[in-house]
Order: structure tokens, then C-alpha cells, then sequence
């Protein structure tokens, strides 16, 4: 089986479509979008379809979408996304479910490949609330290197962004960063998890067994994206 994820709650129009066709979402959290109301609506979705829950946390910089890093000291960051996840957890288990994984956002996610002492800071977090959550993680990142042995951890590929050679993602603003092909997202996903290659947009073969794989909803033609992969890989 192949586990794929989706960031929800982020006020997208198609959320209750995508649900049904993914298997794990990640909801936003208050960080970069969303509210306890959107918590519980994403919560009530995704436990009717029987999917995994995840908490989305990001910088609280809703202005930027969490997507750039803000200057904030490592203590308060800290106090935000504890606040967050604990956002989703509650309403989670309040709604009779459980609080699957955690899935960093946006710029965080991004400062985590490289930054060991943000990196620290979140897996000491994450055991703090429950050391039995997983954390998605980047492929060759510090925060993975630094969570294999303190927490369960999910190496997460993207299927619809494009990778540089170093597995870091080509920035939206570069021509052909984002994809949106549905034949070449599924032979792409294939590869992935079967194969643990990718193929970079310079052309070079990465080599990484992935064990979950991401269509973000503001991809342009996600639901498309997303019934076409679960028809074909539910064949």
C-alpha cells in the first residue's frame, strides 16, 4: 500500500473531495492558517473516511502562509507549535479518534533539513506530547538523522514538486517546479515507493525509499491528481 498524504484545512474548496482519496492528511493548525472551527471540520472529515490525522504546525506567520521564516526566539516557536498540535490532538480525541502524525510546514519544514538545534527542539516536542506520533520527515535532512532513534519517522516524497540534485525542491517561482501531468505524478509515485528512485529536474536518478508521498490541495489540479492515482493504484 502506498500511504498518500494531503495538507488540509487550509482553506481550499475541495477539501471534502480529497479526503476520501487519500489515505493520512496533515491539518493546518493556527500557524499558518486555520482555527479550532476548521480543526473540527477537517477532524470530522477525516474521521468518517477513515483516514490517518496529522497536525501541520508552522511559524505563526499567517500573513506569509508559513512560508518564510520569521524571527522568532527558539523558546516561543517552541510555545506556538506545542499550542498547535495540541489544537489538533485535543479535537482529535475529543471526536473519538487519535492524533496519527506530525508534519512540519512550509518554511519550518524546509529550515529543518539543515538546522539541528530547530530539529532538536521539535522532536523533544513531538516525544513530549507522545513519543508514540510520527514525524514526517525530509529525505537526507537533520531532522531525520536526529529523530531515527527517538521517534518513528516517515520519509516523505513529494509527488507533484519538482527535486534539485541535492533533494531540496525547485522553488515554485522556477519553471516547471510544480507538476501536474497525471500520468507522469503516477508512474513518478510507482518509482518512489517501489523503486526508492526519483528523478531530479536536471535529470539525475536519487535513490530514497519514501514512505509516504504528498499532493499538496493548492496544486492546481489535485483532485484531478488524486482520483487518477487512486483509481490506477487501487487496480
Amino acid at each position: 500500500m502506498i500511504d498518500i498524504n494531503c495538507d488540509l484545512a487550509e482553506g481550499g474548496i475541495y477539501d471534502e473531495r480529497l479526503m476520501p482519496l487519500i489515505s493520512s492528511c496533515n491539518i493546518a493548525c493556527g500557524g499558518h492558517f486555520g482555527n479550532a472551527a476548521t480543526v473540527e471540520t477537517a477532524v470530522e472529515l477525516a474521521l468518517k473516511h477513515q483516514v490517518k490525522i496529522g497536525a501541520h504546525p508552522s511559524y505563526p506567520d499567517q500573513e506569509s502562509f508559513g512560508r518564510k521564516i520569521i524571527d522568532i526566539e527558539l523558546p516561543e516557536l517552541r510555545k506556538s507549535l506545542k499550542s498547535q498540535i495540541l489544537l489538533v490532538k485535543e479535537i482529535t480525541e475529543r471526536l473519538g479518534g487519535r492524533l496519527h502524525h506530525i508534519k512540519p510546514h512550509g518554511a519550518l519544514y524546509n529550515e529543518l533539513k539543515h538546522h539541528e538545534k530547530k530539529s532538536k527542539m521539535l522532536i523533544e516536542l513531538v516525544q513530549e506530547i507522545d513519543e508514540k506520533l510520527v514525524l514526517f520527515v525530509p529525505p537526507k535532512s537533520v531532522v531525520k538523522d536526529l529523530a531515527e532513534t527517538k521517534l518513528k519517522t516517515a520519509i516523505e516524497g513529494f509527488a507533484d514538486r519538482a527535486y534539485e540534485p541535492d533533494f531540496s525542491l525547485v522553488p515554485r517561482s522556477a519553471k516547471g517546479a510544480v507538476l501536474h501531468d497525471k500520468n507522469s505524478i503516477l508512474k513518478r509515485v510507482k518509482m518512489m515507493v517501489n523503486e526508492g528512485e526519483i528523478i531530479s529536474i536536471k535529470g539525475k536518478v536519487l535513490y530514497q525509499k519514501f514512505d509516504t508521498v504528498c499532493v499538496h490541495s493548492d496544486t492546481q489540479n489535485s483532485l484531478e491528481i488524486l482520483e487518477y492515482l487512486k483509481l490506477k493504484l487501487n487496480s
